[in-house]
């Protein structure tokens, strides 16, 4: 009797220690990698690198811009074109009339400094005028906002009163009822 109560004792650990062994395996996610199935995973080369992907686009998003601009180069430079012509020659003149208008520049330099001040203290006052009638829209918005709050508060308080017994006082609700009757009435 007692060989038969050892095997039991020994078999009933056995069995144990599997069940023990298994809920750790669906506690970890599985029976994992083998080792061979590890290392043949780390030696692949899978081709992923973030680093050489965004050069690779960077590098495709510059040759498509360059395209494009040789594309605009090709067009602007055709030799039959007469308004290209036009604008190097009207270029050229510009050139030439803006070294006799420096002379001149240089006489209307402290009118233009004055003016430019002018302007200046203009589009300030312009700008300080516009902040000054946001600010007080939005202070009016405020104390709107504030009114309409305080008056939520103070109808919540008096919706909520309950008498001693626990109800609810029902003048305040009534009184609401109405209210809300006539403000539609006078509507329609």
């Amino acid at each position: 009797m007692t060989k038969n109560t050892d095997e039991r004792s020994s078999g009933g650990d056995h069995h144990k220690n599997q069940l023990k062994k298994k809920k750790n395996v669906s506690r970890l996610g599985g029976s994992g990698l083998s080792l061979a199935a590890f290392a043949k995973a780390k030696s692949r080369n899978n081709n992923y690198n973030p680093a050489i992907i965004k050069r690779q686009k960077e590098f495709h998003k510059n040759a498509k811009n360059v395209n494009k601009f040789k594309k605009m180069m090709k067009r602007e430079n055709q030799p039959n074109d007469p308004a290209l012509a036009q604008r190097l020659i009207e270029n050229l003149n510009e050139t030439e009339g803006d070294k006799e208008k420096d002379k001149g520049e240089r006489r209307r330099k402290k009118d233009s400094a004055f003016s430019l001040e002018e302007l200046y203290k203009k589009t300030n006052e312009e700008k300080e005028k516009e902040r000054r009638e946001r600010e007080a829209a939005l202070r009016i918005k405020k104390e709107e906002t504030e009114k309409a709050e305080a008056r939520r508060k103070a109808m919540r308080e008096k919706m909520f009163k309950k008498t001693r017994k626990g109800q609810p006082v029902m003048k305040y609700r009534i009184e609401h009822l109405l209210e809300t009757i006539n403000a539609a009435d006078k509507k329609s």
